[in-house]
């Protein structure tokens, strides 16, 4: 059975001495009571981890769920872990007090949910979608809908969805055809079905509150006439409690490649009650809260996998012996080397090293940006939500891409053993597949990215943070050993924008250089993010281990991986770099017809 033990160490690396969250915290309301607490958080969110959801993962994937007489059962001990979550006061930890919330900063529930993800991604779906329809209550709801369902959410005694797609439209929602007709007492007749609706069903929780697209009778046509509804598995009664039940039903459980342990249900609304969310075909915009806060949970759900996949790999590495170091002997009183000896073996652990400690810096990066936009001054909630707007879709797909990517390094140091079931690593790789896929796929997020963040306002945003990674070059190239970090990256940085013009200037002959040059934009500019966060670990690491430190290891050991992935792996940007300014002729120039030649379909 795989482990799991919480990295404190570096999360308070991390937070401590890369983005002094002391300093961040202080500026925030209610923040000095965030700086007491947050050690606490961390100790006690890292036994949760490991204690009680690691034990579950494999319990979760070998059992599944099932469906029974429309009641879906999850696997054994996921019921008693939610109450443990609850019990814990966990749902509650970054909500408005105005509902029930301690109003704790955003970022502490983000550093947990990193946790959860290592620990057990499947378990960790049932409270991570109640969090986004939180949020869109929180933002759009009325106060009658705030008072009856979120503060239910906030304590978890109720769990949330998202229902977005149906089987015909996938990422296109303006396809969707769920109805809701109005009624004469404010509320709306919902019928539909719903596709890949996680957490749909399950036993966990008194109630399950569903944010659900549809659309009015007299709706525009296309994206501009889907609305947000609230409907209710048990619509609550006169005390506020979970009563008579909806017409809501589980249809289907979907056989899944992975996270066996969430039920992934097919929802069928026939005739459900339910309640407007937001104003008349705006609904997009209102779910877009929701769906904005799932996104930044799949990518920490990418790094989370990396994070456990390397802690695993890295353990066997160094008790497993195969054959001698090229070099001679290392361990001559054994039979062989341990594989760590490897130069391979190294290049597999240091990449998902890397790609989880500079996974985690953006992350908690962004995690700042999700506070100052939630409790920030004005001016603070403007700029950082421009900065959020843009960094939100590469946290999505970069880190589940090389999610992917780190994962199957882990199984490979396994060799053999990690296509066995029983080692646990084969699991983490099919449960890091799906990430890729929902809250849109890496090809919808480069399209976010390139096309709206980046193109629409004629790259100002992205202006504003090459700019910062600008200075901070320019700062920093002078201090010694930083030249090997800062010399690169201020190309890259500059390189970005002139990038960034070429396509821009191409797109406006033709609009599908755009799709053509996305996915490789985004990549490219996952690394550079990556390479910034790395060049600033580096600079601290070799700070201290100038002063003298008596975590010296620690140290040598950041630096070390700093210097890795500026050799080894930033420069994959020179590949994507070429991909996309190839230009969408080598996509488009064969006729579509051709593509089959050579065989029948």
């Amino acid at each position: 059975m795989p482990t799991y033990k919480a990295p404190l160490r570096d999360i308070r690396f991390v937070m401590n001495e890369l983005l002094n969250f002391n300093g961040h915290y202080a500026a925030l309301p209610n923040g000095e009571e965030a700086i007491e607490v947050v050690d606490a958080i961390l100790e006690e969110g890292a036994k949760f981890a490991e204690n009680v959801l690691t034990p579950l993962n494999q319990v979760g994937d070998q059992q599944g769920c099932t469906l029974k007489d429309g009641k879906v059962i999850t696997p054994e001990g996921f019921k008693e872990a939610y109450q443990q979550y609850v019990d814990g006061g966990w749902p509650s930890m970054t909500q408005n007090p105005e509902h029930g919330g301690q109003g704790l900063p955003h970022s502490l529930g983000l550093t947990l949910n990193e946790m959860i993800c290592s620990s057990n991604l499947a378990w960790g779906m049932y409270p991570g979608l109640s969090h986004g329809a939180m949020s869109a209550l929180e933002h759009h709801g009325t106060e009658e809908l705030k008072q009856t369902y979120l503060t239910k959410l906030v304590e978890g005694r109720w769990t949330g969805t998202m229902c977005l797609t149906e089987p015909h439209c996938g990422t296109d929602l303006g396809l969707i055809k769920t109805k809701a007709l109005p009624q004469e007492d404010g509320s709306f007749k919902v019928t539909g079905t719903k596709i890949f609706i996680s957490a749909g069903e399950h036993e966990l929780s008194e109630n399950i509150v569903h944010l659900v697209l549809a659309k009015l009778p007299d709706a525009p046509e296309g994206s501009k006439g889907i609305s947000l509804f609230v409907i209710p598995k048990f619509m609550p009664d006169a005390q506020g409690e979970a009563g008579e039940r909806n017409a809501v039903s589980c249809g289907s459980l979907e056989h899944k490649m992975g996270i066996h342990g969430n039920s992934t249900c097919v929802m069928n609304f026939d005739n459900a009650t339910g309640f407007m969310v937001g104003q008349p075909n705006k609904g997009l915009a209102a779910m877009f809260t929701m769906m904005n806060a799932a996104r930044i949970g799949v990518g920490i759900q990418g790094q989370g996998l990396i994070e456990v996949s390397f802690q695993n790999a890295l353990a066997y590495a160094r008790d497993r012996l195969q054959m001698r170091a090229l070099s001679g002997a290392k361990a001559p009183e054994k039979a062989a080397d341990p594989i760590i000896v490897h130069p391979d073996v190294r290049r597999m652990l240091l990449t998902q090293k890397a790609f989880s400690e500079g996974g985690r810096a953006l992350i908690l990066y962004t995690a700042q940006l999700v506070d100052l936009v939630e409790a920030g001054s004005d001016e603070q909630k403007k700029e950082a939500d421009e900065i959020l707007g843009l960094l939100t879709p590469i946290v999505k797909a970069f880190l589940t891409e090389v999610g992917f990517e780190a994962t199957n390094e882990g199984l490979q140091v396994f060799g053999g053993h990690g296509f066995i079931q029983e080692w646990g690593m084969e699991q983490f790789v099919r449960d890091a597949r799906i990430t890729r896929l929902y809250e849109g796929t890496t090809g919808i997020q480069a399209l976010d990215l390139l096309g709206r963040k980046v193109l629409m306002n004629q790259g100002e945003t992205l202006r504003k943070f090459t700019k910062q990674i600008h200075k901070y070059c320019q700062a920093a190239e002078a201090k010694e050993g930083m030249g090997q970090f800062t010399q690169p990256l201020a190309e890259l940085n500059k390189e970005w924008g002139e990038l960034t013009m070429k396509i821009g200037m191409s797109a406006m002959q033709n609009r599908d250089e755009v799709g053509a040059a996305s996915v490789d934009y985004l990549m490219y500019a996952g690394y550079v993010l990556l390479g910034y966060f790395w060049a600033q670990m580096a600079e601290i690491a070799q700070q201290k281990l100038a002063e003298g430190t008596n975590e010296a290891a620690f140290y040598q050991a950041k630096l070390d991986t700093a210097v890795f992935y500026f050799k080894r792996l930033l420069p994959r940007t020179k590949t994507h770099a070429a991909a996309m300014t190839a230009g969408v002729d080598s996509l488009a120039r064969m006729d579509a017809d051709a593509f089959g030649l050579g065989f029948e379909i």
